[in-house]
């Protein structure tokens, strides 16, 4: 098969952004009082969206759902404001880009992040990298549904056979599935190698420039 496009994800894939997501959430948390946390910790709340993030942020005890509404609009508030401070691209991101534009590879990305901030983040670390980012709009569009990922697909006249998904997560491989295209894990993001296989990874990358090979 050869694969004509490709959809990343964007925390943990293209960009380390643990210590932005980390940083917003823990200002938020230290103006209403309430323990913060570590990145070790943060590492294993993103991957759902930041709502979902905030809920797992929240003490337990203040968790209620609009606790997290009003907690979610401050954390987006302050990290819209810093978001792209110490996110930078994982070592060989550009040079994988650069590589695959060269070879006319479609590339797109699709994250569980607000969609605002997706592509906030795409334009300013990857500017003319991606015709598509898209994020999140609304909670039944969330990964792993794969309706972005089709529309990607349909958008690029190609089939999903032709796509890869590459990803960190769980979801990303999930999602993958989900769309029928070939779902690539990375090692370097938020997640293990072993539930990146577990949820269907044909193959996990060590290093971004291995994706080459594959297509």
């Amino acid at each position: 098969m050869k694969y004509k496009g490709i959809i990343f994800d964007l925390d943990g894939t293209l960009v380390n952004s643990l210590e932005d997501i980390s940083d917003a959430m823990n200002t938020v948390l230290t103006g209403l009082n309430y323990p913060t946390h570590t990145y070790d910790t943060y590492q294993y709340f993103i991957g759902s969206g930041l709502r979902n993030l905030v809920s797992k942020a929240l003490p337990a005890s203040n968790n209620s759902e609009d606790q997290i509404a009003i907690c979610f609009d401050c954390m987006v508030n302050e990290y819209r404001k810093i978001c792209t401070l110490k996110t930078k691209p994982y070592e060989g991101i550009i040079e994988l880009l650069d590589n695959l534009l060269s070879r006319n590879i479609k590339l797109a990305v699709f994250s569980n992040k607000a969609d605002e901030l997706t592509k906030k983040i795409a334009a300013e670390i990857f500017p003319d990298y991606f015709d598509t980012a898209i994020g999140l709009s609304t909670e039944e569009l969330k990964k792993p549904n794969p309706f972005e990922a089709v529309a990607i697909s349909k958008n690029w006249n190609l089939k999903p056979e032709e796509i890869l998904f590459v990803g960190d997560s769980d979801i990303d491989m999930q999602t993958a599935i989900n769309a029928n295209m070939f779902p690539v894990g990375v090692s370097w993001g938020y997640r293990t190698e072993e539930e990146l296989k577990t949820n269907g990874a044909k193959l996990v990358l060590n290093n971004a420039l291995e994706l080459i090979e594959i297509i």
